[in-house]
């Protein structure tokens, strides 16, 4: 059965409306995207929002630090000091040189921070700042997405961030030289005729890593927005049909226990992705360190 929301549209309209990106070209003229890889345009939606909880993290980082005393801590100072902390010991355990974590320690933090702020957005509720957006364009049909994190773009960039910050790792720990000479001697020996092999399962790994990397974030976000907008769409039934004698009107409760217990358990998966995305940039940062 279609239900059928405020404009008309019938359930499968109404995602398919909310999965479309505000996409703009490089002359800022809004486009569609037509295939898989397109570099002739951007999601600006993605963007604006990563861009914006970026500096807001950031500034929250730097205002519990400006605020930070030697006494007695508030509990933003206290949480902020707890998180830290937690992220110190983390590196500790997969990054043995102390000079390294001075770079790498403070990084894992604000990447923390920064993909728990964008997977944050997907609490608010579905329409809330598209319809928002749409008001302030003066277009009932424009696209906007507000979780930086549901969009591949945006976790394949991160992850191809921390990919440049292995090699630049590989490259300052072991040398121009030994990683070179890793990356044709590794995992299965130095003879020369093994050496195309090698390399061959060095760049899969590398590969393998970054793209498993950003795609676990992507996934889990993308599949919980999707339950949201299942769950609004059970909202939308209620309030069309507000019928006591219809089933569509059960569905109000329906959405109110569902979207509450979801919300609940989102709370979880929101930290602990962003927790698995700062451990694995941990460990790969770690891995760049070791000599195989």
């Amino acid at each position: 059965m279609a239900a059928e929301g405020a404009q008309g549209q019938t359930a499968g309209e109404y995602i398919q409306h909310h999965l479309q990106h505000l996409q703009l070209n490089f002359n800022l003229e809004p486009v569609k995207q037509k295939s898989i890889i397109d570099f002739s345009l951007f999601n600006a939606d993605s963007v604006f929002w990563s861009v914006l909880l970026g500096v807001v993290g950031c500034w929250l980082l730097w205002l519990a630090a400006r605020k930070a005393t030697s006494g007695v801590p508030g509990r933003f100072q206290a949480a902020v000091e707890i998180l830290a902390e937690l992220v110190e010991n983390q590196a500790k355990g997969v990054i043995h040189n102390a000079k390294s974590r001075k770079l790498v320690s403070p990084l894992a933090l604000t990447v923390f921070f920064w993909i728990f702020m964008m997977n944050a957005m997907d609490l608010l509720p579905v329409d809330l700042l598209p319809l928002g957006y749409q008001a302030a364009v003066g277009d009932s049909h424009a696209y906007h997405r507000v979780v930086p994190t549901a969009d591949l773009s945006t976790t394949l960039g991160l992850s191809l961030s921390v990919l440049v910050v292995c090699l630049f790792y590989n490259l300052k720990i072991k040398g121009l030289g030994g990683w070179s000479h890793e990356l044709v001697t590794a995992p299965f020996g130095a003879h020369p005729v093994l050496w195309p092999i090698n390399l061959l399962m060095q760049i899969i790994e590398y590969v393998a890593k970054t793209v498993s990397h950003g795609m676990r974030l992507f996934g889990n976000m993308f599949a919980g927005e999707l339950v949201f907008m299942l769950i609004a769409l059970m909202g939308g039934v209620w309030a069309w049909q507000f019928n006591p004698l219809t089933g569509g009107f059960w569905l109000g409760i329906g959405h109110v226990i569902a979207g509450s217990v979801w919300a609940i358990f989102h709370i979880l998966i929101i930290t602990l992705q962003a927790f698995i995305f700062m451990m694995l940039t941990l460990i790969y940062v770690g891995q760049s360190h070791d000599a195989h």
